[in-house]
């Protein structure tokens, strides 16, 4: 890990993608005791641009806000949102974020295939394996059973993936000041990255 302090531009990347989670969680349909969010995307392209510990960051600035009563993750707050059936996801979106960052900022290059790998494994399988245990608890359902229901989650999953991956890409070409500095100053020399 960096152990360098944050800078301004560090704390602003923070906000903003804190800013786009809470936005995302918005963008919602109900399809039961947990409803499909574009929150999954936000923190897919919080890891993959901040990198693993500003994107973590991130998402814990909006539990932290969440948690003290601001209406953030679709418009509910409080203590509530972490003992129900969501809880678990959360806590996966934390750990994804990191997975994710670490994944794609892994050797300093940013190439687009490590990219979508590290959206599937931290923006899709940290979050189920966090998700659906909680959430077969806090509904009293057999493992099973929530688990199977969770597949209804994959389609979307899949093209935020896909998404989160062309939309690094195309930033990392387009505005590569989006990354953090270190990632930048090792692929200065490498034109090649995100091929």
């Amino acid at each position: 890990m960096d152990t360098r302090r944050f800078e301004n531009r560090d704390l602003a990347r923070i906000a903003v993608f804190t800013a786009l989670l809470t936005a995302f969680s918005f963008i919602r349909i109900p399809v039961g005791p947990v409803p499909v969010t574009m929150q999954t995307l936000a923190v897919m392209l919080a890891g993959t641009i901040l990198g693993p510990w500003l994107g973590a960051l991130s998402v814990l600035l909006l539990l932290a806000l969440t948690l003290v009563g601001l209406p953030l993750l679709g418009g509910n707050g409080g203590f509530a949102v972490f003992v129900g059936p969501t809880a678990g996801y959360l806590l996966g979106f934390v750990l994804g974020a990191v997975v994710i960052g670490l994944i794609a900022h892994q050797g300093h290059r940013l190439i687009w295939w490590k990219t979508a790998i590290a959206c599937v494994c931290g923006g899709m399988v940290v979050p189920y394996l966090c998700g659906i245990p909680v959430t077969a608890l806090i509904l009293g359902q057999p493992l099973g059973t929530t688990a199977f229901s969770a597949v209804a989650f994959l389609p979307g999953d899949i093209v935020k993936a896909v998404l989160a991956t062309l939309i690094t890409a195309a930033l990392w070409r387009a505005y590569p000041a989006a990354f953090p500095s270190s990632l930048r100053r090792q692929t200065q020399s490498a034109s090649s990255s995100l091929q």
